[in-house]
């Protein structure tokens, strides 16, 4: 389902800062895509969707945080016809899809050299890695996991490598579960931030990024108090969102990790989780 574009106005004031908002306790809601508000067969969940549309014509403004680059989130943003900045790269990015100017901008940097000559060349048979470099998916080491991988978000993978040093690299494996390489990486890359959405991804990321410093820097941009922003999410890379904000969501189906954190724990994602959320905030908790 497609939201109304109408509903985008009230998101935005003329100097591209997020509009006043009377009345809700919580005007911001951050939402994490998948798993929170995109479903197992990749698509919105409806009854989320609508939720959000009302939340924002009650004077609500939506913004998404998630691990996808520009390529894989864009779709879901547009189809939500939001116009908002969005968090992404597990908050390595911010970027503004009107103007293409990225609010927050990081890369690996000095991180970058010990993962490609020494960690990479390390991995075990049967893990790959993605480099992602200027909006670009590039193969760094390849893998059958990739093929699913660059299908389930919707990217496509360039097989040259980078020129420069990439906003974050994705470790995959088809299976296994990645835990026990963090070891490997961070003896090698100690200032690395590393983040697992899912146990078959290990994510590489630069010092200083994260879901909760980059809502920190967009609450700070546009003179937001955390205490007004309500943020959900499922798996542990959302954790530090969650309690940040001043509601914290967790999936109802989400890690346990992210359950213990949170403040308030909703439906499952595909009963619609995010609605769940727009409820309490605009009609109260349920009895």
């Amino acid at each position: 389902m497609t939201a109304s574009p109408s509903a985008s106005a009230a998101d935005l004031g003329p100097d591209r800062t997020p509009a006043p908002h009377a009345g809700l306790a919580h005007t911001w809601i951050v939402t994490d895509l998948d798993g929170t508000l995109v479903d197992r067969d990749l698509g919105l969940v409806p009854r989320s969707v609508e939720a959000l549309h009302r939340y924002r014509e009650c004077g609500g403004t939506v913004f998404i945080a998630t691990g996808r680059n520009e390529e894989s989130a864009t779709p879901y943003h547009r189809e939500l016809a939001l116009d908002t900045p969005m968090i992404l790269y597990n908050g390595a990015r911010i970027t503004d899809p009107r103007t293409g100017d990225h609010l927050l901008d990081l890369d690996l940097g000095p991180v970058w050299p010990p993962l490609r000559d020494l960690v990479l060349p390390a991995l075990p048979d049967g893990v790959g890695a993605v480099g992602f470099s200027g909006g670009d998916a590039h193969v760094l080491r390849d893998a059958p996991a990739l093929t699913d991988y660059a299908r389930r978000d919707r990217i496509v993978l360039l097989p040259a490598p980078p020129h420069r040093p990439p906003t974050k690299v994705m470790l995959i494996s088809d299976g296994e579960n990645l835990s026990p390489l963090a070891d490997l990486v961070a003896l090698h890359c100690p200032d690395a931030l590393l983040v697992q959405s899912e146990d078959t991804y290990l994510e590489v990321l630069p010092p200083g990024a994260g879901k909760e410093a980059a809502l920190r820097e967009l609450a700070a941009r546009y003179g937001m108090d955390i205490a007004r922003i309500a943020a959900i999410g499922d798996n542990p890379n959302d954790t530090g969102m969650i309690r940040l904000a001043g509601l914290g969501a967790a999936v109802g189906d989400g890690h346990p990790e992210v359950l213990k954190a949170a403040d308030v724990v909703v439906a499952a994602c595909s009963e619609g989780a995010v609605a769940d959320l727009v409820g309490r905030i605009l009609d109260g908790p349920l009895p």
